[in-house]
């Protein structure tokens, strides 16, 4: 595998990075020696993680497809991570050609290499933002040239959350981001969970994370249900109530089969904004 090139956009290449880290647990080859030895510290801790990474993964793409079969037109991925097979404006431009897609990231060669990847595509953008910046976000040039929050957007939080600590009250910063969204609008998220998981894998896996640029947090499915406050939540299977469920799980054909250990890392689920916008803001 490949090195990532070094020495641009302010990338510290000796620290280990999330997107970095994902992104080798998926096989790409946007990663640094430190993203790897990180990586494969996890895997010692939990050797399910590369079926978690992809059942996360997959859960993105179906959630941002069923979003754009049922009408929206425009997303914003925050927290996108690096290009990989099957990247949101991939997957929603199949579908809806004229969907605009805006990717957000804090980590620096996320932008690099979006950029190269999305040189052609004028109805796709990638800004340098972080989720614990919200105004930045939406107040960015590029965000407001493709999207526009009178209409529906697909909001996309796909495993980021877990990266901000309860100081920075995470449940304040996705109704801010709710509140700016229009009825009929969508919030797409999944989060690590420890439930029903041993005190030593979680632990092994949270210990690789306390020298990457990011800490991490697990949160209980009450907890991540909180993030959907307000948002009427989708049934994520045929024949299941509207609530979370696993990531594996989610709009999968087969939800016995995509039960298994690694998709039980995550939950997730997505919320659409009812008609009445006051409901969304209960966060607050």
């Amino acid at each position: 595998m490949a090195d990532a090139q070094p020495g641009h956009g302010g990338v510290d290449s000796s620290v280990p990075a999330p997107a970095r880290i994902y992104d080798y647990l998926l096989a790409g080859s946007n990663n640094f020696p430190a993203d790897r030895a990180a990586a494969e510290q996890i895997l010692k801790a939990v050797p399910e993680i590369r079926d978690a990474a992809w059942s996360n993964r997959g859960f993105h793409q179906r959630a941002a497809r069923w979003i754009a079969e049922h009408g929206v037109r425009q997303f914003v991925d925050i927290g996108s991570g690096l290009p990989t097979v099957g990247n949101t404006h991939e997957v929603v431009q199949r579908l809806v050609p004229e969907a605009r897609v805006v990717y957000a990231d804090n980590d620096p060669l996320v932008r690099l290499h979006s950029q190269a990847l999305l040189a052609d595509n004028g109805s796709t953008a990638v800004i340098l933002g972080d989720l614990r910046d919200p105004e930045g976000i939406l107040g960015h040039p590029e965000l407001g040239r493709l999207i526009d929050f009178a209409e529906p957007v697909g909001l996309l939080m796909t495993g980021v959350l877990m990266f901000v600590a309860d100081d920075s009250d995470p449940y304040r910063l996705v109704a801010r981001y709710i509140r700016e969204l229009a009825p009929g609008s969508y919030l797409s998220l999944s989060h690590l969970s420890a439930d029903h998981k041993s005190d030593r894998a979680v632990q092994g896996f949270r210990a690789v994370f306390d020298t990457a640029t990011e800490h991490m947090y697990f949160r209980s499915k009450a907890e991540v249900a909180r993030f959907f406050t307000g948002l009427e939540l989708v049934p994520p299977y045929q024949g299941s109530p509207p609530e979370l469920t696993y990531a594996g799980l989610w709009a999968a054909e087969d939800p016995v089969a995509a039960d298994t250990d690694g998709s039980r890392w995550l939950w997730c689920g997505v919320g659409r904004r009812p008609e009445d916008p006051a409901t969304a803001d209960s966060n607050e």
